[in-house]
């Protein structure tokens, strides 16, 4: 009995228990011995009869995938409980396989004694369920325990298309001929090679345009050029490239947002050749990228409003299949993008050429690349200057057009901001300098009350337009940064610091009642991540929008540790896809406009553990920015 009481004081969390209660547990613990290799649970099959105590040998525990392959590998000696979360939080079936090594001599404890210490003891109870939060921030892990394999289409083959890089891909060797070759001689080169692109270099060998079908029906035949003329008057740029270690979806992504058909494909330095967006996209026929493909065909403004209100069943069918919600988030993005630009050329045609060079931004969630189902417009439009007499001219067709572009953007299903934060409202839509003025009085003359008004405009994205004009609005921020700032990241911080993670004193979720339902606010509950990393990403002039660039920007430069980058990275985007998930099903199943809301009681024991979890980081990460501002860190 001595030796028994003394092992239990080295097993956590029974070393937090009194000695009395120690020796009534001895009392109930019933040995177990096992040969070489024994499998004594399966996932999700298993009925667990207590908790696993290991004095002797060792446990292998994994999730099988549905090839058999052992997943999330993990090896535990003496002083280890197996089976507690899986009594309390998976109706009492094991949550992995386990396999007991040669000689392993184990202590099991009865499922109804367990329960009654978790009962009795709060600190013994939370051991488990704090743990078993911290594992679910890990991917995999998470992936397998929301999905068991015997019910789940096979993890390897849902999540190949987000797995595969473009160093898989098949590409052409690049075809190039000098800027001064003539037209009529690089048709002649292409059609010799047999391909609809030739990439056109400089003096220094580098690449800096190029030539396809189309660049010569367009530009050449259709505008009856000189075909001995050089080609660099014909050709096409920007050249867009990417790196071989590369994903796939980011390529079709990136050919989507750029509106190019050719991609150079880059490793150590060198470009080694070149595919297509044909080429990707038949490889991927059955994959949301066809239908972004599909938007770009669409005619009218009744056509794209029916490709809308498909995207809710591709979110959903994304996200059963295990793909990470931050790719939802890209794949919704670029479906939204794409709606924009087919309304923004259309709107273009009908009004004739602008009177000035401008730039059409989105702000916010959109231009933070983190758009879910329930959406409204955040746009503003930024025109170049323009003499004194042109002004009123060139005010007057952006105002029209940006009406124009809003009432489409509605009738397709983006609604009207309630904020008014949208280009059809005359506050948002002024001259690079008015823009200029703007940031300058919002960042040295900052209130409380205006700094959270304004946040979203430090998210803004450029959707269509001239590059040139956001570069030069980012140079302009770029050196405002640099300058004395006031109170201006105080009060970002502070915005920050608004919202309270709904937690108890007891650490339980708080909620309050709508609809008679027991909720919280999941978009609020996400908040906090978004601004804390903004203040960050300004404070070291960052100039990235979307949330896990940022965070990788600031890992990068030493901010934010590894742990502490993983921590909101994984929290945020778990919210993330419980949100989108809400969303979802609320169109596809329920038939009701998309909400915020989470109803506690339709989350299970685990997604309410991981919530705990996640919004205890949440809070820890607000105590560290306090402190960071008491010692006067942004001043």
């Amino acid at each position: 009995m001595k030796d028994l009481l003394q092992f239990l004081k080295t097993v956590k969390p029974f070393n937090i228990l009194p000695d009395d209660v120690l020796r009534g547990v001895a009392d109930l613990l019933v040995e177990v011995r096992y040969t070489k290799d024994t499998a004594i649970y399966h996932q999700e099959v298993t009925k667990m009869k207590g908790v696993d105590l290991i004095a002797e040998g060792e446990y292998e525990t994994f999730f099988y995938d549905s090839e058999q392959n052992k997943r999330v590998l993990d090896y535990h000696t003496r002083g280890y409980c197996y089976g507690g979360v899986s009594v309390l939080l998976n109706r009492k079936r094991s949550l992995r396989s386990v396999i007991a090594k040669k000689g392993t001599l184990v202590y099991t404890l009865p499922r109804r004694d367990f329960r009654a210490l978790c009962q009795a003891y709060e600190e013994f109870f939370h051991f488990f369920t704090t743990e078993f939060g911290r594992r679910m921030m890990d991917d995999e892990y998470a992936h397998f325990v929301k999905r068991p394999t015997a019910f789940e289409e096979n993890y390897i083959a849902s999540d190949q298309l987000y797995s595969r890089k473009m160093e898989s891909v098949a590409y052409r060797e690049l075809v190039t001929c000098p800027a001064d070759t003539p037209v009529y001689e690089v048709a002649r080169l292409m059609a010799e090679h047999r391909v609809s692109c030739s990439f056109v270099t400089d003096a220094g060998q580098k690449v800096f345009g190029y030539v396809t079908d189309i660049t010569l029906r367009d530009n050449v035949v259709a505008r009856k050029a000189d075909v001995n003329g050089p080609v660099s008057a014909i050709m096409d740029n920007p050249v867009v490239a990417i790196n071989t270690q590369a994903f796939v979806y980011e390529a079709i992504l990136l050919m989507f947002h750029t509106k190019t058909r050719y991609l150079l494909l880059e490793e150590n330095g060198q470009y080694i050749g070149f595919t297509s967006r044909n080429r990707l996209l038949s490889e991927q026929a059955q994959s949301p990228f066809m239908f972004i493909q599909s938007v770009k065909l669409a005619q009218s403004v009744d056509e794209l409003r029916r490709k809308w209100q498909k995207v809710p069943e591709i979110v959903y069918q994304l996200l059963h299949r295990g793909v990470k919600p931050e790719i939802v988030n890209q794949v919704i993005t670029t479906v939204s993008d794409t709606i924009a630009l087919k309304v923004i050329e259309t709107t273009l045609n009908e009004m004739g050429t602008p009177p000035a060079k401008f730039a059409f931004i989105v702000l916010g969630s959109e231009g933070r690349q983190e758009q879910t189902l329930k959406t409204d417009q955040d746009n503003a439009i930024i025109y170049e200057d323009k003499a004194n007499e042109q002004r009123e001219l060139v005010r007057a067709y952006f105002l029209r057009f940006a009406e124009l572009v809003s009432e489409r953007l509605d009738t397709i299903g983006f609604s009207y901001c309630t904020g008014g934060y949208m280009a059809k409202n005359t506050k948002w839509t002024h001259s690079l300098s008015h823009w200029k003025r703007n940031y300058q009085s919002w960042m040295q003359e900052p209130e409380p009350a205006t700094v959270m008004k304004f946040a979203a405009f430090f998210d803004c994205r450029l959707i269509y337009g001239e590059p040139v004009i956001m570069d030069e609005l980012r140079t302009f921020l770029d050196e405002e940064l640099q300058k004395p700032l006031g109170r201006f990241l105080y009060h970002m911080a502070n915005n920050a610091l608004q919202y309270v993670p709904p937690l108890t004193y007891f650490k339980n979720i708080r909620t309050f009642t709508k609809d008679k339902r027991d909720v919280f606010d999941i978009k609020r509950a996400m908040t906090p991540i978004v601004d804390l990393v903004r203040v960050h990403a300004l404070k070291s002039r960052i100039f990235k929008t979307n949330t896990g660039e940022r965070l990788v920007a600031l890992k990068d430069l030493g901010v934010f540790t590894e742990v502490q980058y993983h921590e909101l990275m994984q929290s945020y985007y778990y919210l993330m896809s419980m949100r989108l998930r809400k969303q979802a099903t609320q169109i596809i199943h329920d038939k009701v406009e998309p909400e915020n809301y989470i109803d506690l009681q339709s989350l299970t024991k685990i997604e309410q553990v991981t919530l705990k979890e996640i919004f205890k980081i949440i809070a820890d990460f607000q105590t560290s920015m306090k402190v960071k501002f008491t010692n006067s860190l942004f001043d």
